[in-house]
């Protein structure tokens, strides 16, 4: 129930906001309006994690990002009163103007035909893959099968993201139907875990201990300031830089190809340490059984070949060929700017375009990179269908001028060029945090004798 009267015209200062702070006691600031939203932590649609790294601040900017307009209309309930002095950045002035010009002119309402053709081609791949290993006898054709089952993966993977982020389709239950027959049916991967995972990522974007997307010791570090084995927020663990993890990082321009290759383990693990954890999943026993669904239909499908061979070889053909999905979400991120702590958001804006690449390419290659070759504008508009990304990037790059921001762009192989020299970067230095180099003879000397 929306406060009234006196109480309406409580005022509160930015220090006393920044005392509730903990889900126990949580307040944030919308727009001027200061909202208890402790009750509404655990019932958060976008899981209790962007509200705990907002909390005891502003979050305008983050909430007119994920928010449509009806949401404004169930904060009333949680107001407390004003925010004293509050003040509006003039980058976050024109952000919020253009969201409210988009939103306007329908572009988050309209979804263009790529959930249509996105069903069609996984449909064909799905269909193409299991004629294949059923029908042929060739090894060759069951390889090229394994790769096709990768491609089904990776179309799954964009459909399943944006899924996420927007209906797909109209009615929210044949949404999260097709949530669940992408995500856990087709690829094992709990549309659960992303959501909770990818939320966490966009909100404290390039964070070395919010964001999950660059927390993968022991086997990549994107910066030094990782090798302080500092506490990860999300996986609420120390992110240990012992001797394994320096010497796994010492290599990692070396291994990050191979990993990626395989980094689908890592996803199916989460996956299912989730769902079987205490934490609150919503529809848990749904995920469970689309997950269940995965892993009976691929091994009973991979059983159907002739030998092991070919069976080892298919099932490494089709993880190899989705590695390069895990690929593309780590240029997007791993060379840009960092950070520790958590989100802050009176910078909130200029934290994601900073911590962001988008990559050039040509729009019929649209399709092979899902919307990411956008991803400054899809991180400023992450509602937004990726059929507009396109179409809004020019906006968002002069907005970023007029602001004097960053407004980082690569082609695909510069990125991955970016990529590894960051990643070799931090391991020199983890070569030279393992073994000390002497400045220089003289400095020895001094420090040898007195």
């Amino acid at each position: 129930m929306a406060v009234q009267g006196e109480e309406a015209q409580r005022y509160i200062t930015v220090e006393e906001l920044r005392k509730h702070n903990a889900a126990s006691d949580l307040w944030i600031s919308i727009q001027g309006k200061v909202y208890d939203v402790t009750s509404w932590v655990e019932d958060h649609p976008g899981g209790d994690l962007p509200l705990l790294s907002l909390a005891g601040q502003d979050a305008t900017d983050a909430f007119v990002a994920y928010h449509p307009a009806y949401a404004w209309a169930h904060l009333g309930r949680f107001f407390v009163g004003h925010l004293a002095d509050y003040r509006v950045s003039a980058a976050s002035r024109d952000y919020r103007r253009l969201v409210a010009e988009f939103s306007k002119s329908g572009l988050f309402d309209q979804k263009g035909l790529v959930a249509p053709l996105t069903i069609c081609s996984m449909l064909a791949l799905l269909v193409a893959a299991g004629s294949g290993v059923l029908l042929s006898e060739c090894a060759l054709v069951h390889a090229l099968c394994g790769g096709m089952m990768g491609f089904l993966w990776i179309q799954s993977g964009w459909m399943g993201h944006d899924s996420g982020h927007y209906r797909i389709v109209g009615h929210p239950r044949l949404n999260r139907l097709a949530q669940i027959v992408a995500g856990n049916c087709l690829t094992g991967i709990s549309i659960a875990w992303w959501k909770r995972n990818h939320n966490a990522h966009h909100i404290a974007c390039n964070s070395l201990d919010f964001d999950p997307d660059l927390q993968h010791m022991p086997f990549f570090a994107v910066s030094s300031k990782l090798f302080a084995s500092m506490k990860s927020y999300f996986y609420e663990r120390k992110m240990s830089f012992d001797a394994v993890a320096r010497f796994l990082v010492s290599y990692q321009h070396w291994t990050f190809y191979p990993v990626m290759c395989f980094a689908r383990i890592n996803l199916f693990a989460q996956s299912i340490l989730l769902l079987l954890s205490a934490k609150k999943v919503p529809n848990r026993w749904q995920e469970i059984l689309g997950v269940a669904v995965f892993w009976i239909w691929y091994p009973l499908l991979v059983s159907c070949l002739p030998n092991w061979g070919e069976r080892v070889v298919f099932v490494v053909a089709s993880f190899a060929v989705t590695g390069i999905q895990h690929v593309q979400f780590c240029l997007n991120h791993f060379s840009s700017s960092v950070y520790v702590g958590p989100p802050q958001g009176n910078d909130w804006f200029e934290k994601q375009t900073m911590g962001t690449l988008d990559i050039s390419c040509s729009p019929w290659m649209d399709w092979f990179h899902g919307g990411l070759q956008f991803q400054v504008a899809h991180h400023l508009f992450p509602r937004l269908p990726r059929c507009h990304l396109r179409k809004v990037s020019p906006f968002v790059r002069e907005l970023c001028k007029k602001h004097k921001l960053p407004y980082n762009i690569a082609s695909f192989w510069e990125a991955n060029a970016m990529t590894i020299r960051t990643l070799r970067a931090a391991a020199l230095r983890a070569r030279d945090f393992a073994n000390p180099v002497p400045k220089n003879l003289v400095w020895e000397a001094v420090n040898t004798h007195g």
